[in-house]
């Protein structure tokens, strides 16, 4: 259950990386709203997960999410770049995600 609520954490934490980028500086009430409110949940349901799994691990694989999923929704939503060398980055922290989670004894 805890890698569950950290894979939600995760996809939440995304979803308040666009809510911040909508709420232009917090000038804008309703996407600053939802800014606040995705990041207490993420924040919340990590806190809840790290109940049985490591610190380390569960903090790496929720930022990893987190900024891998940002960054591919970036390209995908907002037209970022999507050069070669970015892409491969983006690859390297999915793999070091993936590589916690087979490595993790939970």
């Amino acid at each position: 259950m805890a890698w569950v609520l950290l894979s939600i954490a995760g996809i939440i934490e995304i979803a308040f990386a666009f809510c911040m980028k909508w709420s232009d500086g917090f000038t804008r009430l309703i996407p600053a709203l939802l800014t606040v409110a995705t990041g207490l949940s993420s924040v919340f349901l990590l806190s809840l997960s790290l109940r049985t799994l490591p610190v380390g691990t569960g903090y790496a694989v929720w930022t990893g999410i987190g900024a891998a999923g940002t960054a591919i929704m970036g390209i995908a939503v907002l037209g970022d770049s999507a050069e070669p060398l970015r892409i491969l980055c983006i690859l390297l922290i999915l793999a070091g995600v993936i590589g916690l989670k087979l490595v993790s004894g939970n």
